[in-house]
């Protein structure tokens, strides 16, 4: 195997791998990348045996071949090599190890036989259709937040990707939850998705995904079957197993009759609650909403630290509420909101609040209150 390619593009590549890779490996060959040249060019596939992904690069291929190499050496080497240098990859068959050369910088690496790397199989998918990087990108970015951490709730620990029933007829959505906030965020179907069945899109893919998602005219490829979901560009595969679990019934914590309606401005909302929750003891970090006639005053009372509080001019016209929430909960929900009004629906001091963006039914957020 020989071939030359543009440090540019190989640094690309390569970090785009070995961010896959698990920094401690019990298995020696998964701290590995697979780098396969052919006549139409080169591409790195690196897996954890849960995640792959294939990212192909333009090379001058002189002679076809495969190996595996350090996927963290390979891309600490080609960050530090000189901006703009073209970079020769060449495996020596004698020694078995890899050379890298690029103007008068040269390494040896050693490597591990292409017969022992793991490629994920590849299944027979039920729905394969087509969507813009723009939908998806919104569909899991603005769900992702709220994943949950905790390790024993496992289904909870991804976005639940699936088809939905809308009262505008059906849609893609996406859904995550930790059980304190939810996030429920809405797309057109695309033509080819409405057999899709329902998959739990795992943390770690969500993050890998969001790197495919950057170009606006972007379409990219989705396949999806019972076991795995794919996302491919012309250049980038991602590749990933889902979670095997049950996604709960989400729709029973989404409020149906809150009627006490509240529109603030949400950027000046998301910035008065990162003032005030300053002061809040990181344990509880709760935040006191006081509701009266187009008025909203926020406060926090830390024993320990102080208090503070800031009043906000807002719309409401119903009976006074007072109501507490997680602090970091309210704010990151508030920053997802792209339109300039976020309105909130309550219902009394205990129950959970709906928040939406502006007349928008699309993206839909819900928090559950603390007691404060």
């Amino acid at each position: 195997m020989k071939f030359s390619i543009e440090r540019a593009d190989l640094v690309k590549a390569v970090s785009q791998a070995q961010s896959v890779v698990e920094r401690r490996n019990t298995i020696p060959i998964l701290a590995n990348v697979l780098i396969e040249a052919t006549p139409e060019g080169v591409s790195f596939r690196a897996t954890d045996l849960d995640t792959e992904i294939v990212d192909r690069a333009t090379a001058q291929v002189e002679r076809p071949g495969a190996t595996t190499v350090s996927a963290g050496m390979l891309n600490d080497i080609a960050r530090k090599l000189p901006d703009g240098s073209l970079v020769q990859l060449a495996l020596d068959s004698a020694t078995d190890r890899l050379t890298v050369q690029a103007g008068r910088s040269n390494f040896s690496l050693a490597t591990l036989p292409r017969e022992d790397f793991p490629v994920m199989s590849s299944s027979e998918y039920s729905a394969n259709f087509s969507a813009p990087a723009t939908a998806l990108r919104r569909l899991f970015d603005k769900s992702k937040f709220a994943i949950s951490n905790e390790e024993t709730r496992y289904y909870l620990n991804g976005v639940y990707m699936h088809v939905a029933q809308t009262e505008d007829g059906t849609s893609l959505r996406c859904v995550a939850t930790d059980g304190h906030r939810l996030a429920r965020i809405d797309a057109p179907l695309p033509e080819g998705a409405a057999d899709m069945p329902g998959v739990i899109v795992p943390r770690k893919t969500v993050a890998e995904l969001r790197k495919l998602l950057d170009d606006d005219e972007a379409q990219i490829a989705v396949s999806v079957s019972e076991t795995k979901v794919r996302f491919a560009t012309p250049r980038i595969t991602l590749t990933s197993k889902v979670i095997d679990g049950t996604f709960p019934d989400y729709s029973r914590v989404i409020p149906s009759g809150n009627t006490r309606k509240l529109e603030v401005d949400a950027g000046d909302f998301a910035k008065a609650v990162d003032r005030v929750a300053t002061v809040s003891s990181e344990r509880s970090r709760a935040v006191k909403l006081a509701l009266d006639e187009d008025r909203l005053v926020l406060s926090v009372n830390a024993p320990d630290a102080g208090a503070a509080d800031e009043e906000l001019a807002v719309g409401y016209g119903d009976e006074p509420l007072e109501i507490g929430f997680n602090a970091k909960y309210l704010h990151e929900i508030a920053s997802q909101i792209e339109r300039e009004n976020a309105v909130f629906l309550f219902n009394g001091s205990g129950d959970a609040a709906l928040i939406r963006e502006g007349g928008d039914t699309s993206a839909v957020y819900v928090v559950m209150p603390m007691r404060v």
